[in-house]
C-alpha cells in the first residue's frame, strides 16, 4: 500500500515546492525507499504541450512522449527514474475525463459536480499512478499558492484522500515564503502564519513546513513559526537560497528530514541513508577550472527555464567530466553576428516550432562546419543541420515544408499521417 506526501506552497508562485518534493523523494531514496512523484496543475489546458514558454518554461516530454510540466524534470533526476505523462494532472485532464464518462452514462443520471465528481475523479487519478508504480512513497505537488480558486478542487481532494487512506499514510508539506526586510533588518513570519491559517480553513492541517529565504533562519524564528502555525518545532525546516538546486537534498538532510517523514509515516528502514554519491555531485558541480564555452543557439533565450533540462544537461555532462561549463544563450534573430560564435568551444541548438529564427540556427550550423566548431541539434536543432549541410553540399534551395510548404528540395517532410492532424499539443 502506497503512501502519500502532498505539497502545497503559500504567500507566492514559483517559491520551490518542486524542488523541495523532488528532494525529500531524493532523501527517501537514499534511505532505499521506492519514491515516484506527482505534479498537479491547476490549469484548465490538457497538458503542457501549447503553453508559451515565456510564461511556463520549458515543456518537459516524458518516455511515453507526453508534454508535461518541467517539474516532472526535475523529479526525474533527482529521483533517478522516468515518469510516464499520467504523473502529471491537469484539470484540463481531469474535467475532460469526467465529461467523457458523463456522455457514456456512467454518473448514471447523477447531478454531475466538483464535490464528488471531480475531486473522485482526482484522488483515482493519484491512485492509478500509485497502483501502476507500486511505489512505497508518491510525492504529489499541488501547484499553485493555497487560496487560488483554481486549486480548491485539488485541494479539497487530498483532504479526502488523507481520510481516506488514514493518518499513517498521508503526510501534508507545506512550503511558505519568510522575506527578510533589508531596511528593517528582520525577518517577517506572518505571511507563512496567514498562508498556514489559510490552509488549515481549507481543511488540512501541515505536518511540517518548509521556510524558503534569502538568509539562515534562526531558532527563535523556527519556535515562533511552530507555536504561531501548530507544527512541532523540529518539523519547521529552512531552505535559504542555494548555490545549486541539488545542495538542497543536503541541506534537508541536515534538518533531519528523512527521519522527520519515516517516523511520521511509520515507516522503519534498517538501512542508513547514504547521501554520499549526491554529495560528491554536488561538488563536482562547483568546479571553477577548467572550463568550457558553449553557446546555446535558441528562440526562447529570455526566459533560462524555456531551456532548462538543455541546461541541467550540460551542467551534469561538467560535473561527469570535471569541468565547468559555461552557457551563453544566443537569440536566434536572422540579422545576429554570425563571426561572434568563434569564441564558443561548441554549440547546442535546441528545439523550437515555427519559423522564426530557423534562419539563424542553420546559418549558425554552417559557420560551425566551416570553422570546425562541434555543434549538437535537438530536434529542430537536428533539422536545422540536416537542411545547412544539404545546402552546403549543392542544394541551396533545401529546406523544410514546415517552413516552406512548395520547396522544391524538402530535406525534412511532414509525414503524410501528421499532415491530417489538427489538434495542436500532445
Amino acid at each position: 500500500m502506497s503512501k502519500y506526501i502532498v505539497v502545497t506552497g503559500g504567500v507566492v508562485s514559483s517559491i520551490g515546492k518542486g524542488i523541495t518534493s523532488a528532494s525529500i523523494g531524493r532523501i527517501l531514496r537514499s534511505y532505499g525507499v521506492n519514491v515516484t512523484a506527482i505534479k498537479i496543475d491547476p490549469y484548465l489546458n490538457w497538458d503542457s504541450g501549447t503553453l508559451n514558454p515565456y510564461q511556463h518554461g520549458e515543456v518537459y516530454v516524458t518516455d511515453d512522449g507526453m508534454e508535461c510540466d518541467l517539474d516532472l524534470g526535475h523529479y526525474e533526476r533527482f529521483l533517478d527514474t522516468e515518469l510516464s505523462g499520467k504523473a502529471n494532472i491537469t484539470t484540463g485532464k481531469v474535467y475532460s475525463s469526467v465529461i467523457e464518462k458523463e456522455r457514456k452514462g456512467e454518473y448514471l443520471g447523477s447531478c454531475v459536480q466538483i464535490i464528488p465528481h471531480i475531486t473522485e475523479e482526482i484522488k483515482l487519478m493519484i491512485r492509478n499512478v500509485a497502483k501502476k508504480t507500486k511505489a512505497e512513497v508518491v510525492m504529489v505537488e499541488v501547484g499553485g499558492t493555497v487560496g487560488d480558486i483554481e486549486s480548491q478542487p485539488f485541494i479539497e481532494a487530498v483532504r479526502q484522500l488523507k481520510n481516506e487512506e488514514g493518518h499513517d499514510n498521508c503526510m501534508f508539506v507545506h512550503v511558505t515564503y519568510v522575506p527578510y526586510l533589508k531596511a528593517a533588518k528582520e525577518f517577517k513570519t506572518k505571511p507563512t502564519q496567514h498562508s498556514t491559517k489559510e490552509l488549515r480553513g481549507l481543511g488540512i492541517n501541515p505536518d511540517m513546513i518548509v521556510c524558503r529565504s534569502e538568509l539562515l533562519l534562526d531558532d527563535h524564528l523556527k519556535a515562533k513559526i511552530a507555536h504561531f502555525c501548530d507544527v512541532p518545532k523540529e518539523a519547521v525546516i529552512n531552505t535559504p537560497d542555494a548555490h545549486s538546486i541539488y545542495e538542497v537534498p543536503l541541506t534537508m538532510f541536515s534538518e533531519n528530514v528523512g527521519k522527520i517523514v519515516l517516523e511520521r509515516l511509520g515507516m522503519e528502514r534498517p538501512k542508513k541513508a547514504d547521501l554520499y554519491e549526491w554529495s560528491q555531485i554536488v561538488e563536482d558541480l562547483k568546479i571553477e577550472s577548467p572550463k568550457v564555452k558553449i553557446g546555446v543557439i535558441g528562440k526562447y533565450i529570455e526566459l533560462e527555464d524555456a531551456y532548462i533540462s538543455i541546461r541541467e544537461a550540460l551542467k551534469h555532462a561538467g560535473a561527469a567530466n570535471k569541468v565547468k561549463v559555461e552557457i551563453d544563450w544566443i537569440k536566434a534573430d536572422n540579422d545576429f553576428n554570425i563571426d561572434s560564435l568563434s569564441k564558443y568551444d561548441a554549440l547546442l541548438i535546441p528545439g523550437g516550432f515555427g519559423e522564426r529564427g530557423i534562419r539563424g540556427k542553420i546559418e549558425s550550423v554552417k559557420y560551425a562546419i566551416r570553422n570546425n566548431i562541434p555543434v549538437f541539434g535537438i530536434c529542430l536543432g537536428l533539422h536545422a543541420m540536416s537542411i545547412a549541410i544539404a545546402q552546403l553540399n549543392g542544394h541551396p534551395e533545401a529546406n523544410s515544408t514546415e517552413f516552406e510548404e512548395d520547396c522544391s528540395c524538402p530535406v525534412i517532410d511532414m509525414m503524410e499521417e501528421q499532415k491530417k492532424i489538427k489538434n495542436m499539443g500532445g
